[in-house]
């Protein structure tokens, strides 16, 4: 084991988690009121600036929530089509797009294809179904969502998000996604199944690494390191994406010295991007992780300090759930 940390320390890392989990609970404040950043490195850095300008074009909207819509519609795929012919990045339908896309860059072409348009284009039209709505009791970004997906005349016709289960689910799925693209503004509260996710990764200590290996009986129980953190807290009740970079939008990211166990942790090749993720571990305290390294190793206890350090994320069922369809690979 590395840095000679053995199996016979399993249960102080269980203890640590019980006393540095759930016992600090109580003194883990909720995120405070203010102007939202964007967390470290959520937003690919070339959309960043139009992401975080144009997230506050009105007062519905903020970054982190026009972050979190881009991304369920089209993960930053810039070339993205979907079955209906919804197009580009923001996924807007050529109809809508005829009347509502602008010219964001100011280069005299409104282009669906181009995110220097269709981002400004995706807060443009928000915001004008923020105003649409601005008299309907509720919350206003709730109210907006709910106008992008059913309609303005729905929100008005029921004086708020319609009773309608997939308009409710969209507004539910962006507003916990926005948990994970904002910069936390206090500390995050402690995961739930955090110990169950350490005690189904501890079982599997020694077993060695299998590139896109997910357990399987197949497989002879072998993992990756995706593979193997999405397998931990599956045994938890907690769905997460396949993809280590799609794991790291499944709930807010607590800083380096607010890390507790059960954190998912993640290295990235370029510290100013989540999609350059290519490795990711669970934290189980004391500056150490267990994870599945790589071809020829097994799973194993490593420390985290690492030049390619990138992050980490406290996961949550809302947060995970919320992601998009989790993708095949490793």
């Amino acid at each position: 084991m590395v840095g000679g940390i053995g199996f016979g320390v399993c249960l102080s890392f269980v203890a640590l988690l019980v006393v540095g989990t759930y016992s600090a609970a109580a003194g883990l404040a909720s995120a405070a009121g203010g102007a939202v950043g964007l967390a470290k490195g959520a937003v690919p850095a070339l959309y960043q600036p139009l992401v975080q300008k144009w997230g506050t074009y009105c007062p519905a909207l903020n970054p982190a929530m026009l972050a979190a819509q881009l991304y369920s519609e089209s993960g930053w795929k810039t070339t993205a089509v979907s079955p209906v012919n919804a197009q580009g990045i923001a996924q807007f339908m050529p109809a809508t797009w005829a009347t509502h896309g602008i010219d964001g860059n100011g280069d005299g072409k409104r282009d669906i294809w181009d995110p220097a348009d269709a981002i400004p284009s995706a807060a443009s039209y928000d915001c004008e179904l923020a105003k649409y709505v601005k008299d309907v009791p509720g919350d206003a970004s709730d109210n907006m969502l709910a106008s992008y997906n059913a309609g303005a005349y729905a929100v008005i016709k029921y004086n708020g998000v319609p009773p309608y289960a997939e308009t409710q689910g969209y507004v539910k799925t962006i507003r916990s996604l926005e948990k994970s693209f904002a910069a936390p503004v206090g500390r995050v509260q402690p995961s739930q199944q955090a110990a169950g996710a350490i005690y189904y990764a501890q079982q599997k200590l020694g077993t060695p690494y299998l590139w896109g290996g997910e357990g399987t009986a197949e497989q002879g129980g072998r993992f990756d390191c995706s593979g193997l953190t999405q397998a931990a807290y599956q045994s938890v009740g907690i769905t997460l994406p396949r993809v280590a970079n799609d794991q790291y939008n499944a709930g807010p990211h607590p800083a380096r010295n607010e890390l507790l166990p059960g954190d998912l942790v993640f290295f990235s090749t370029d510290l100013g991007n989540s999609r350059a993720i290519h490795h990711v571990g669970l934290y189980v305290g004391g500056g150490y992780m267990i994870n599945a390294p790589y071809t020829g190793a097994v799973i194993r206890f490593d420390k985290i300090d690492a030049p390619d350090y990138f992050g980490a994320t406290r996961v949550t069922k809302d947060g995970a759930a919320a992601l998009p369809t989790p993708k095949p690979g490793a």
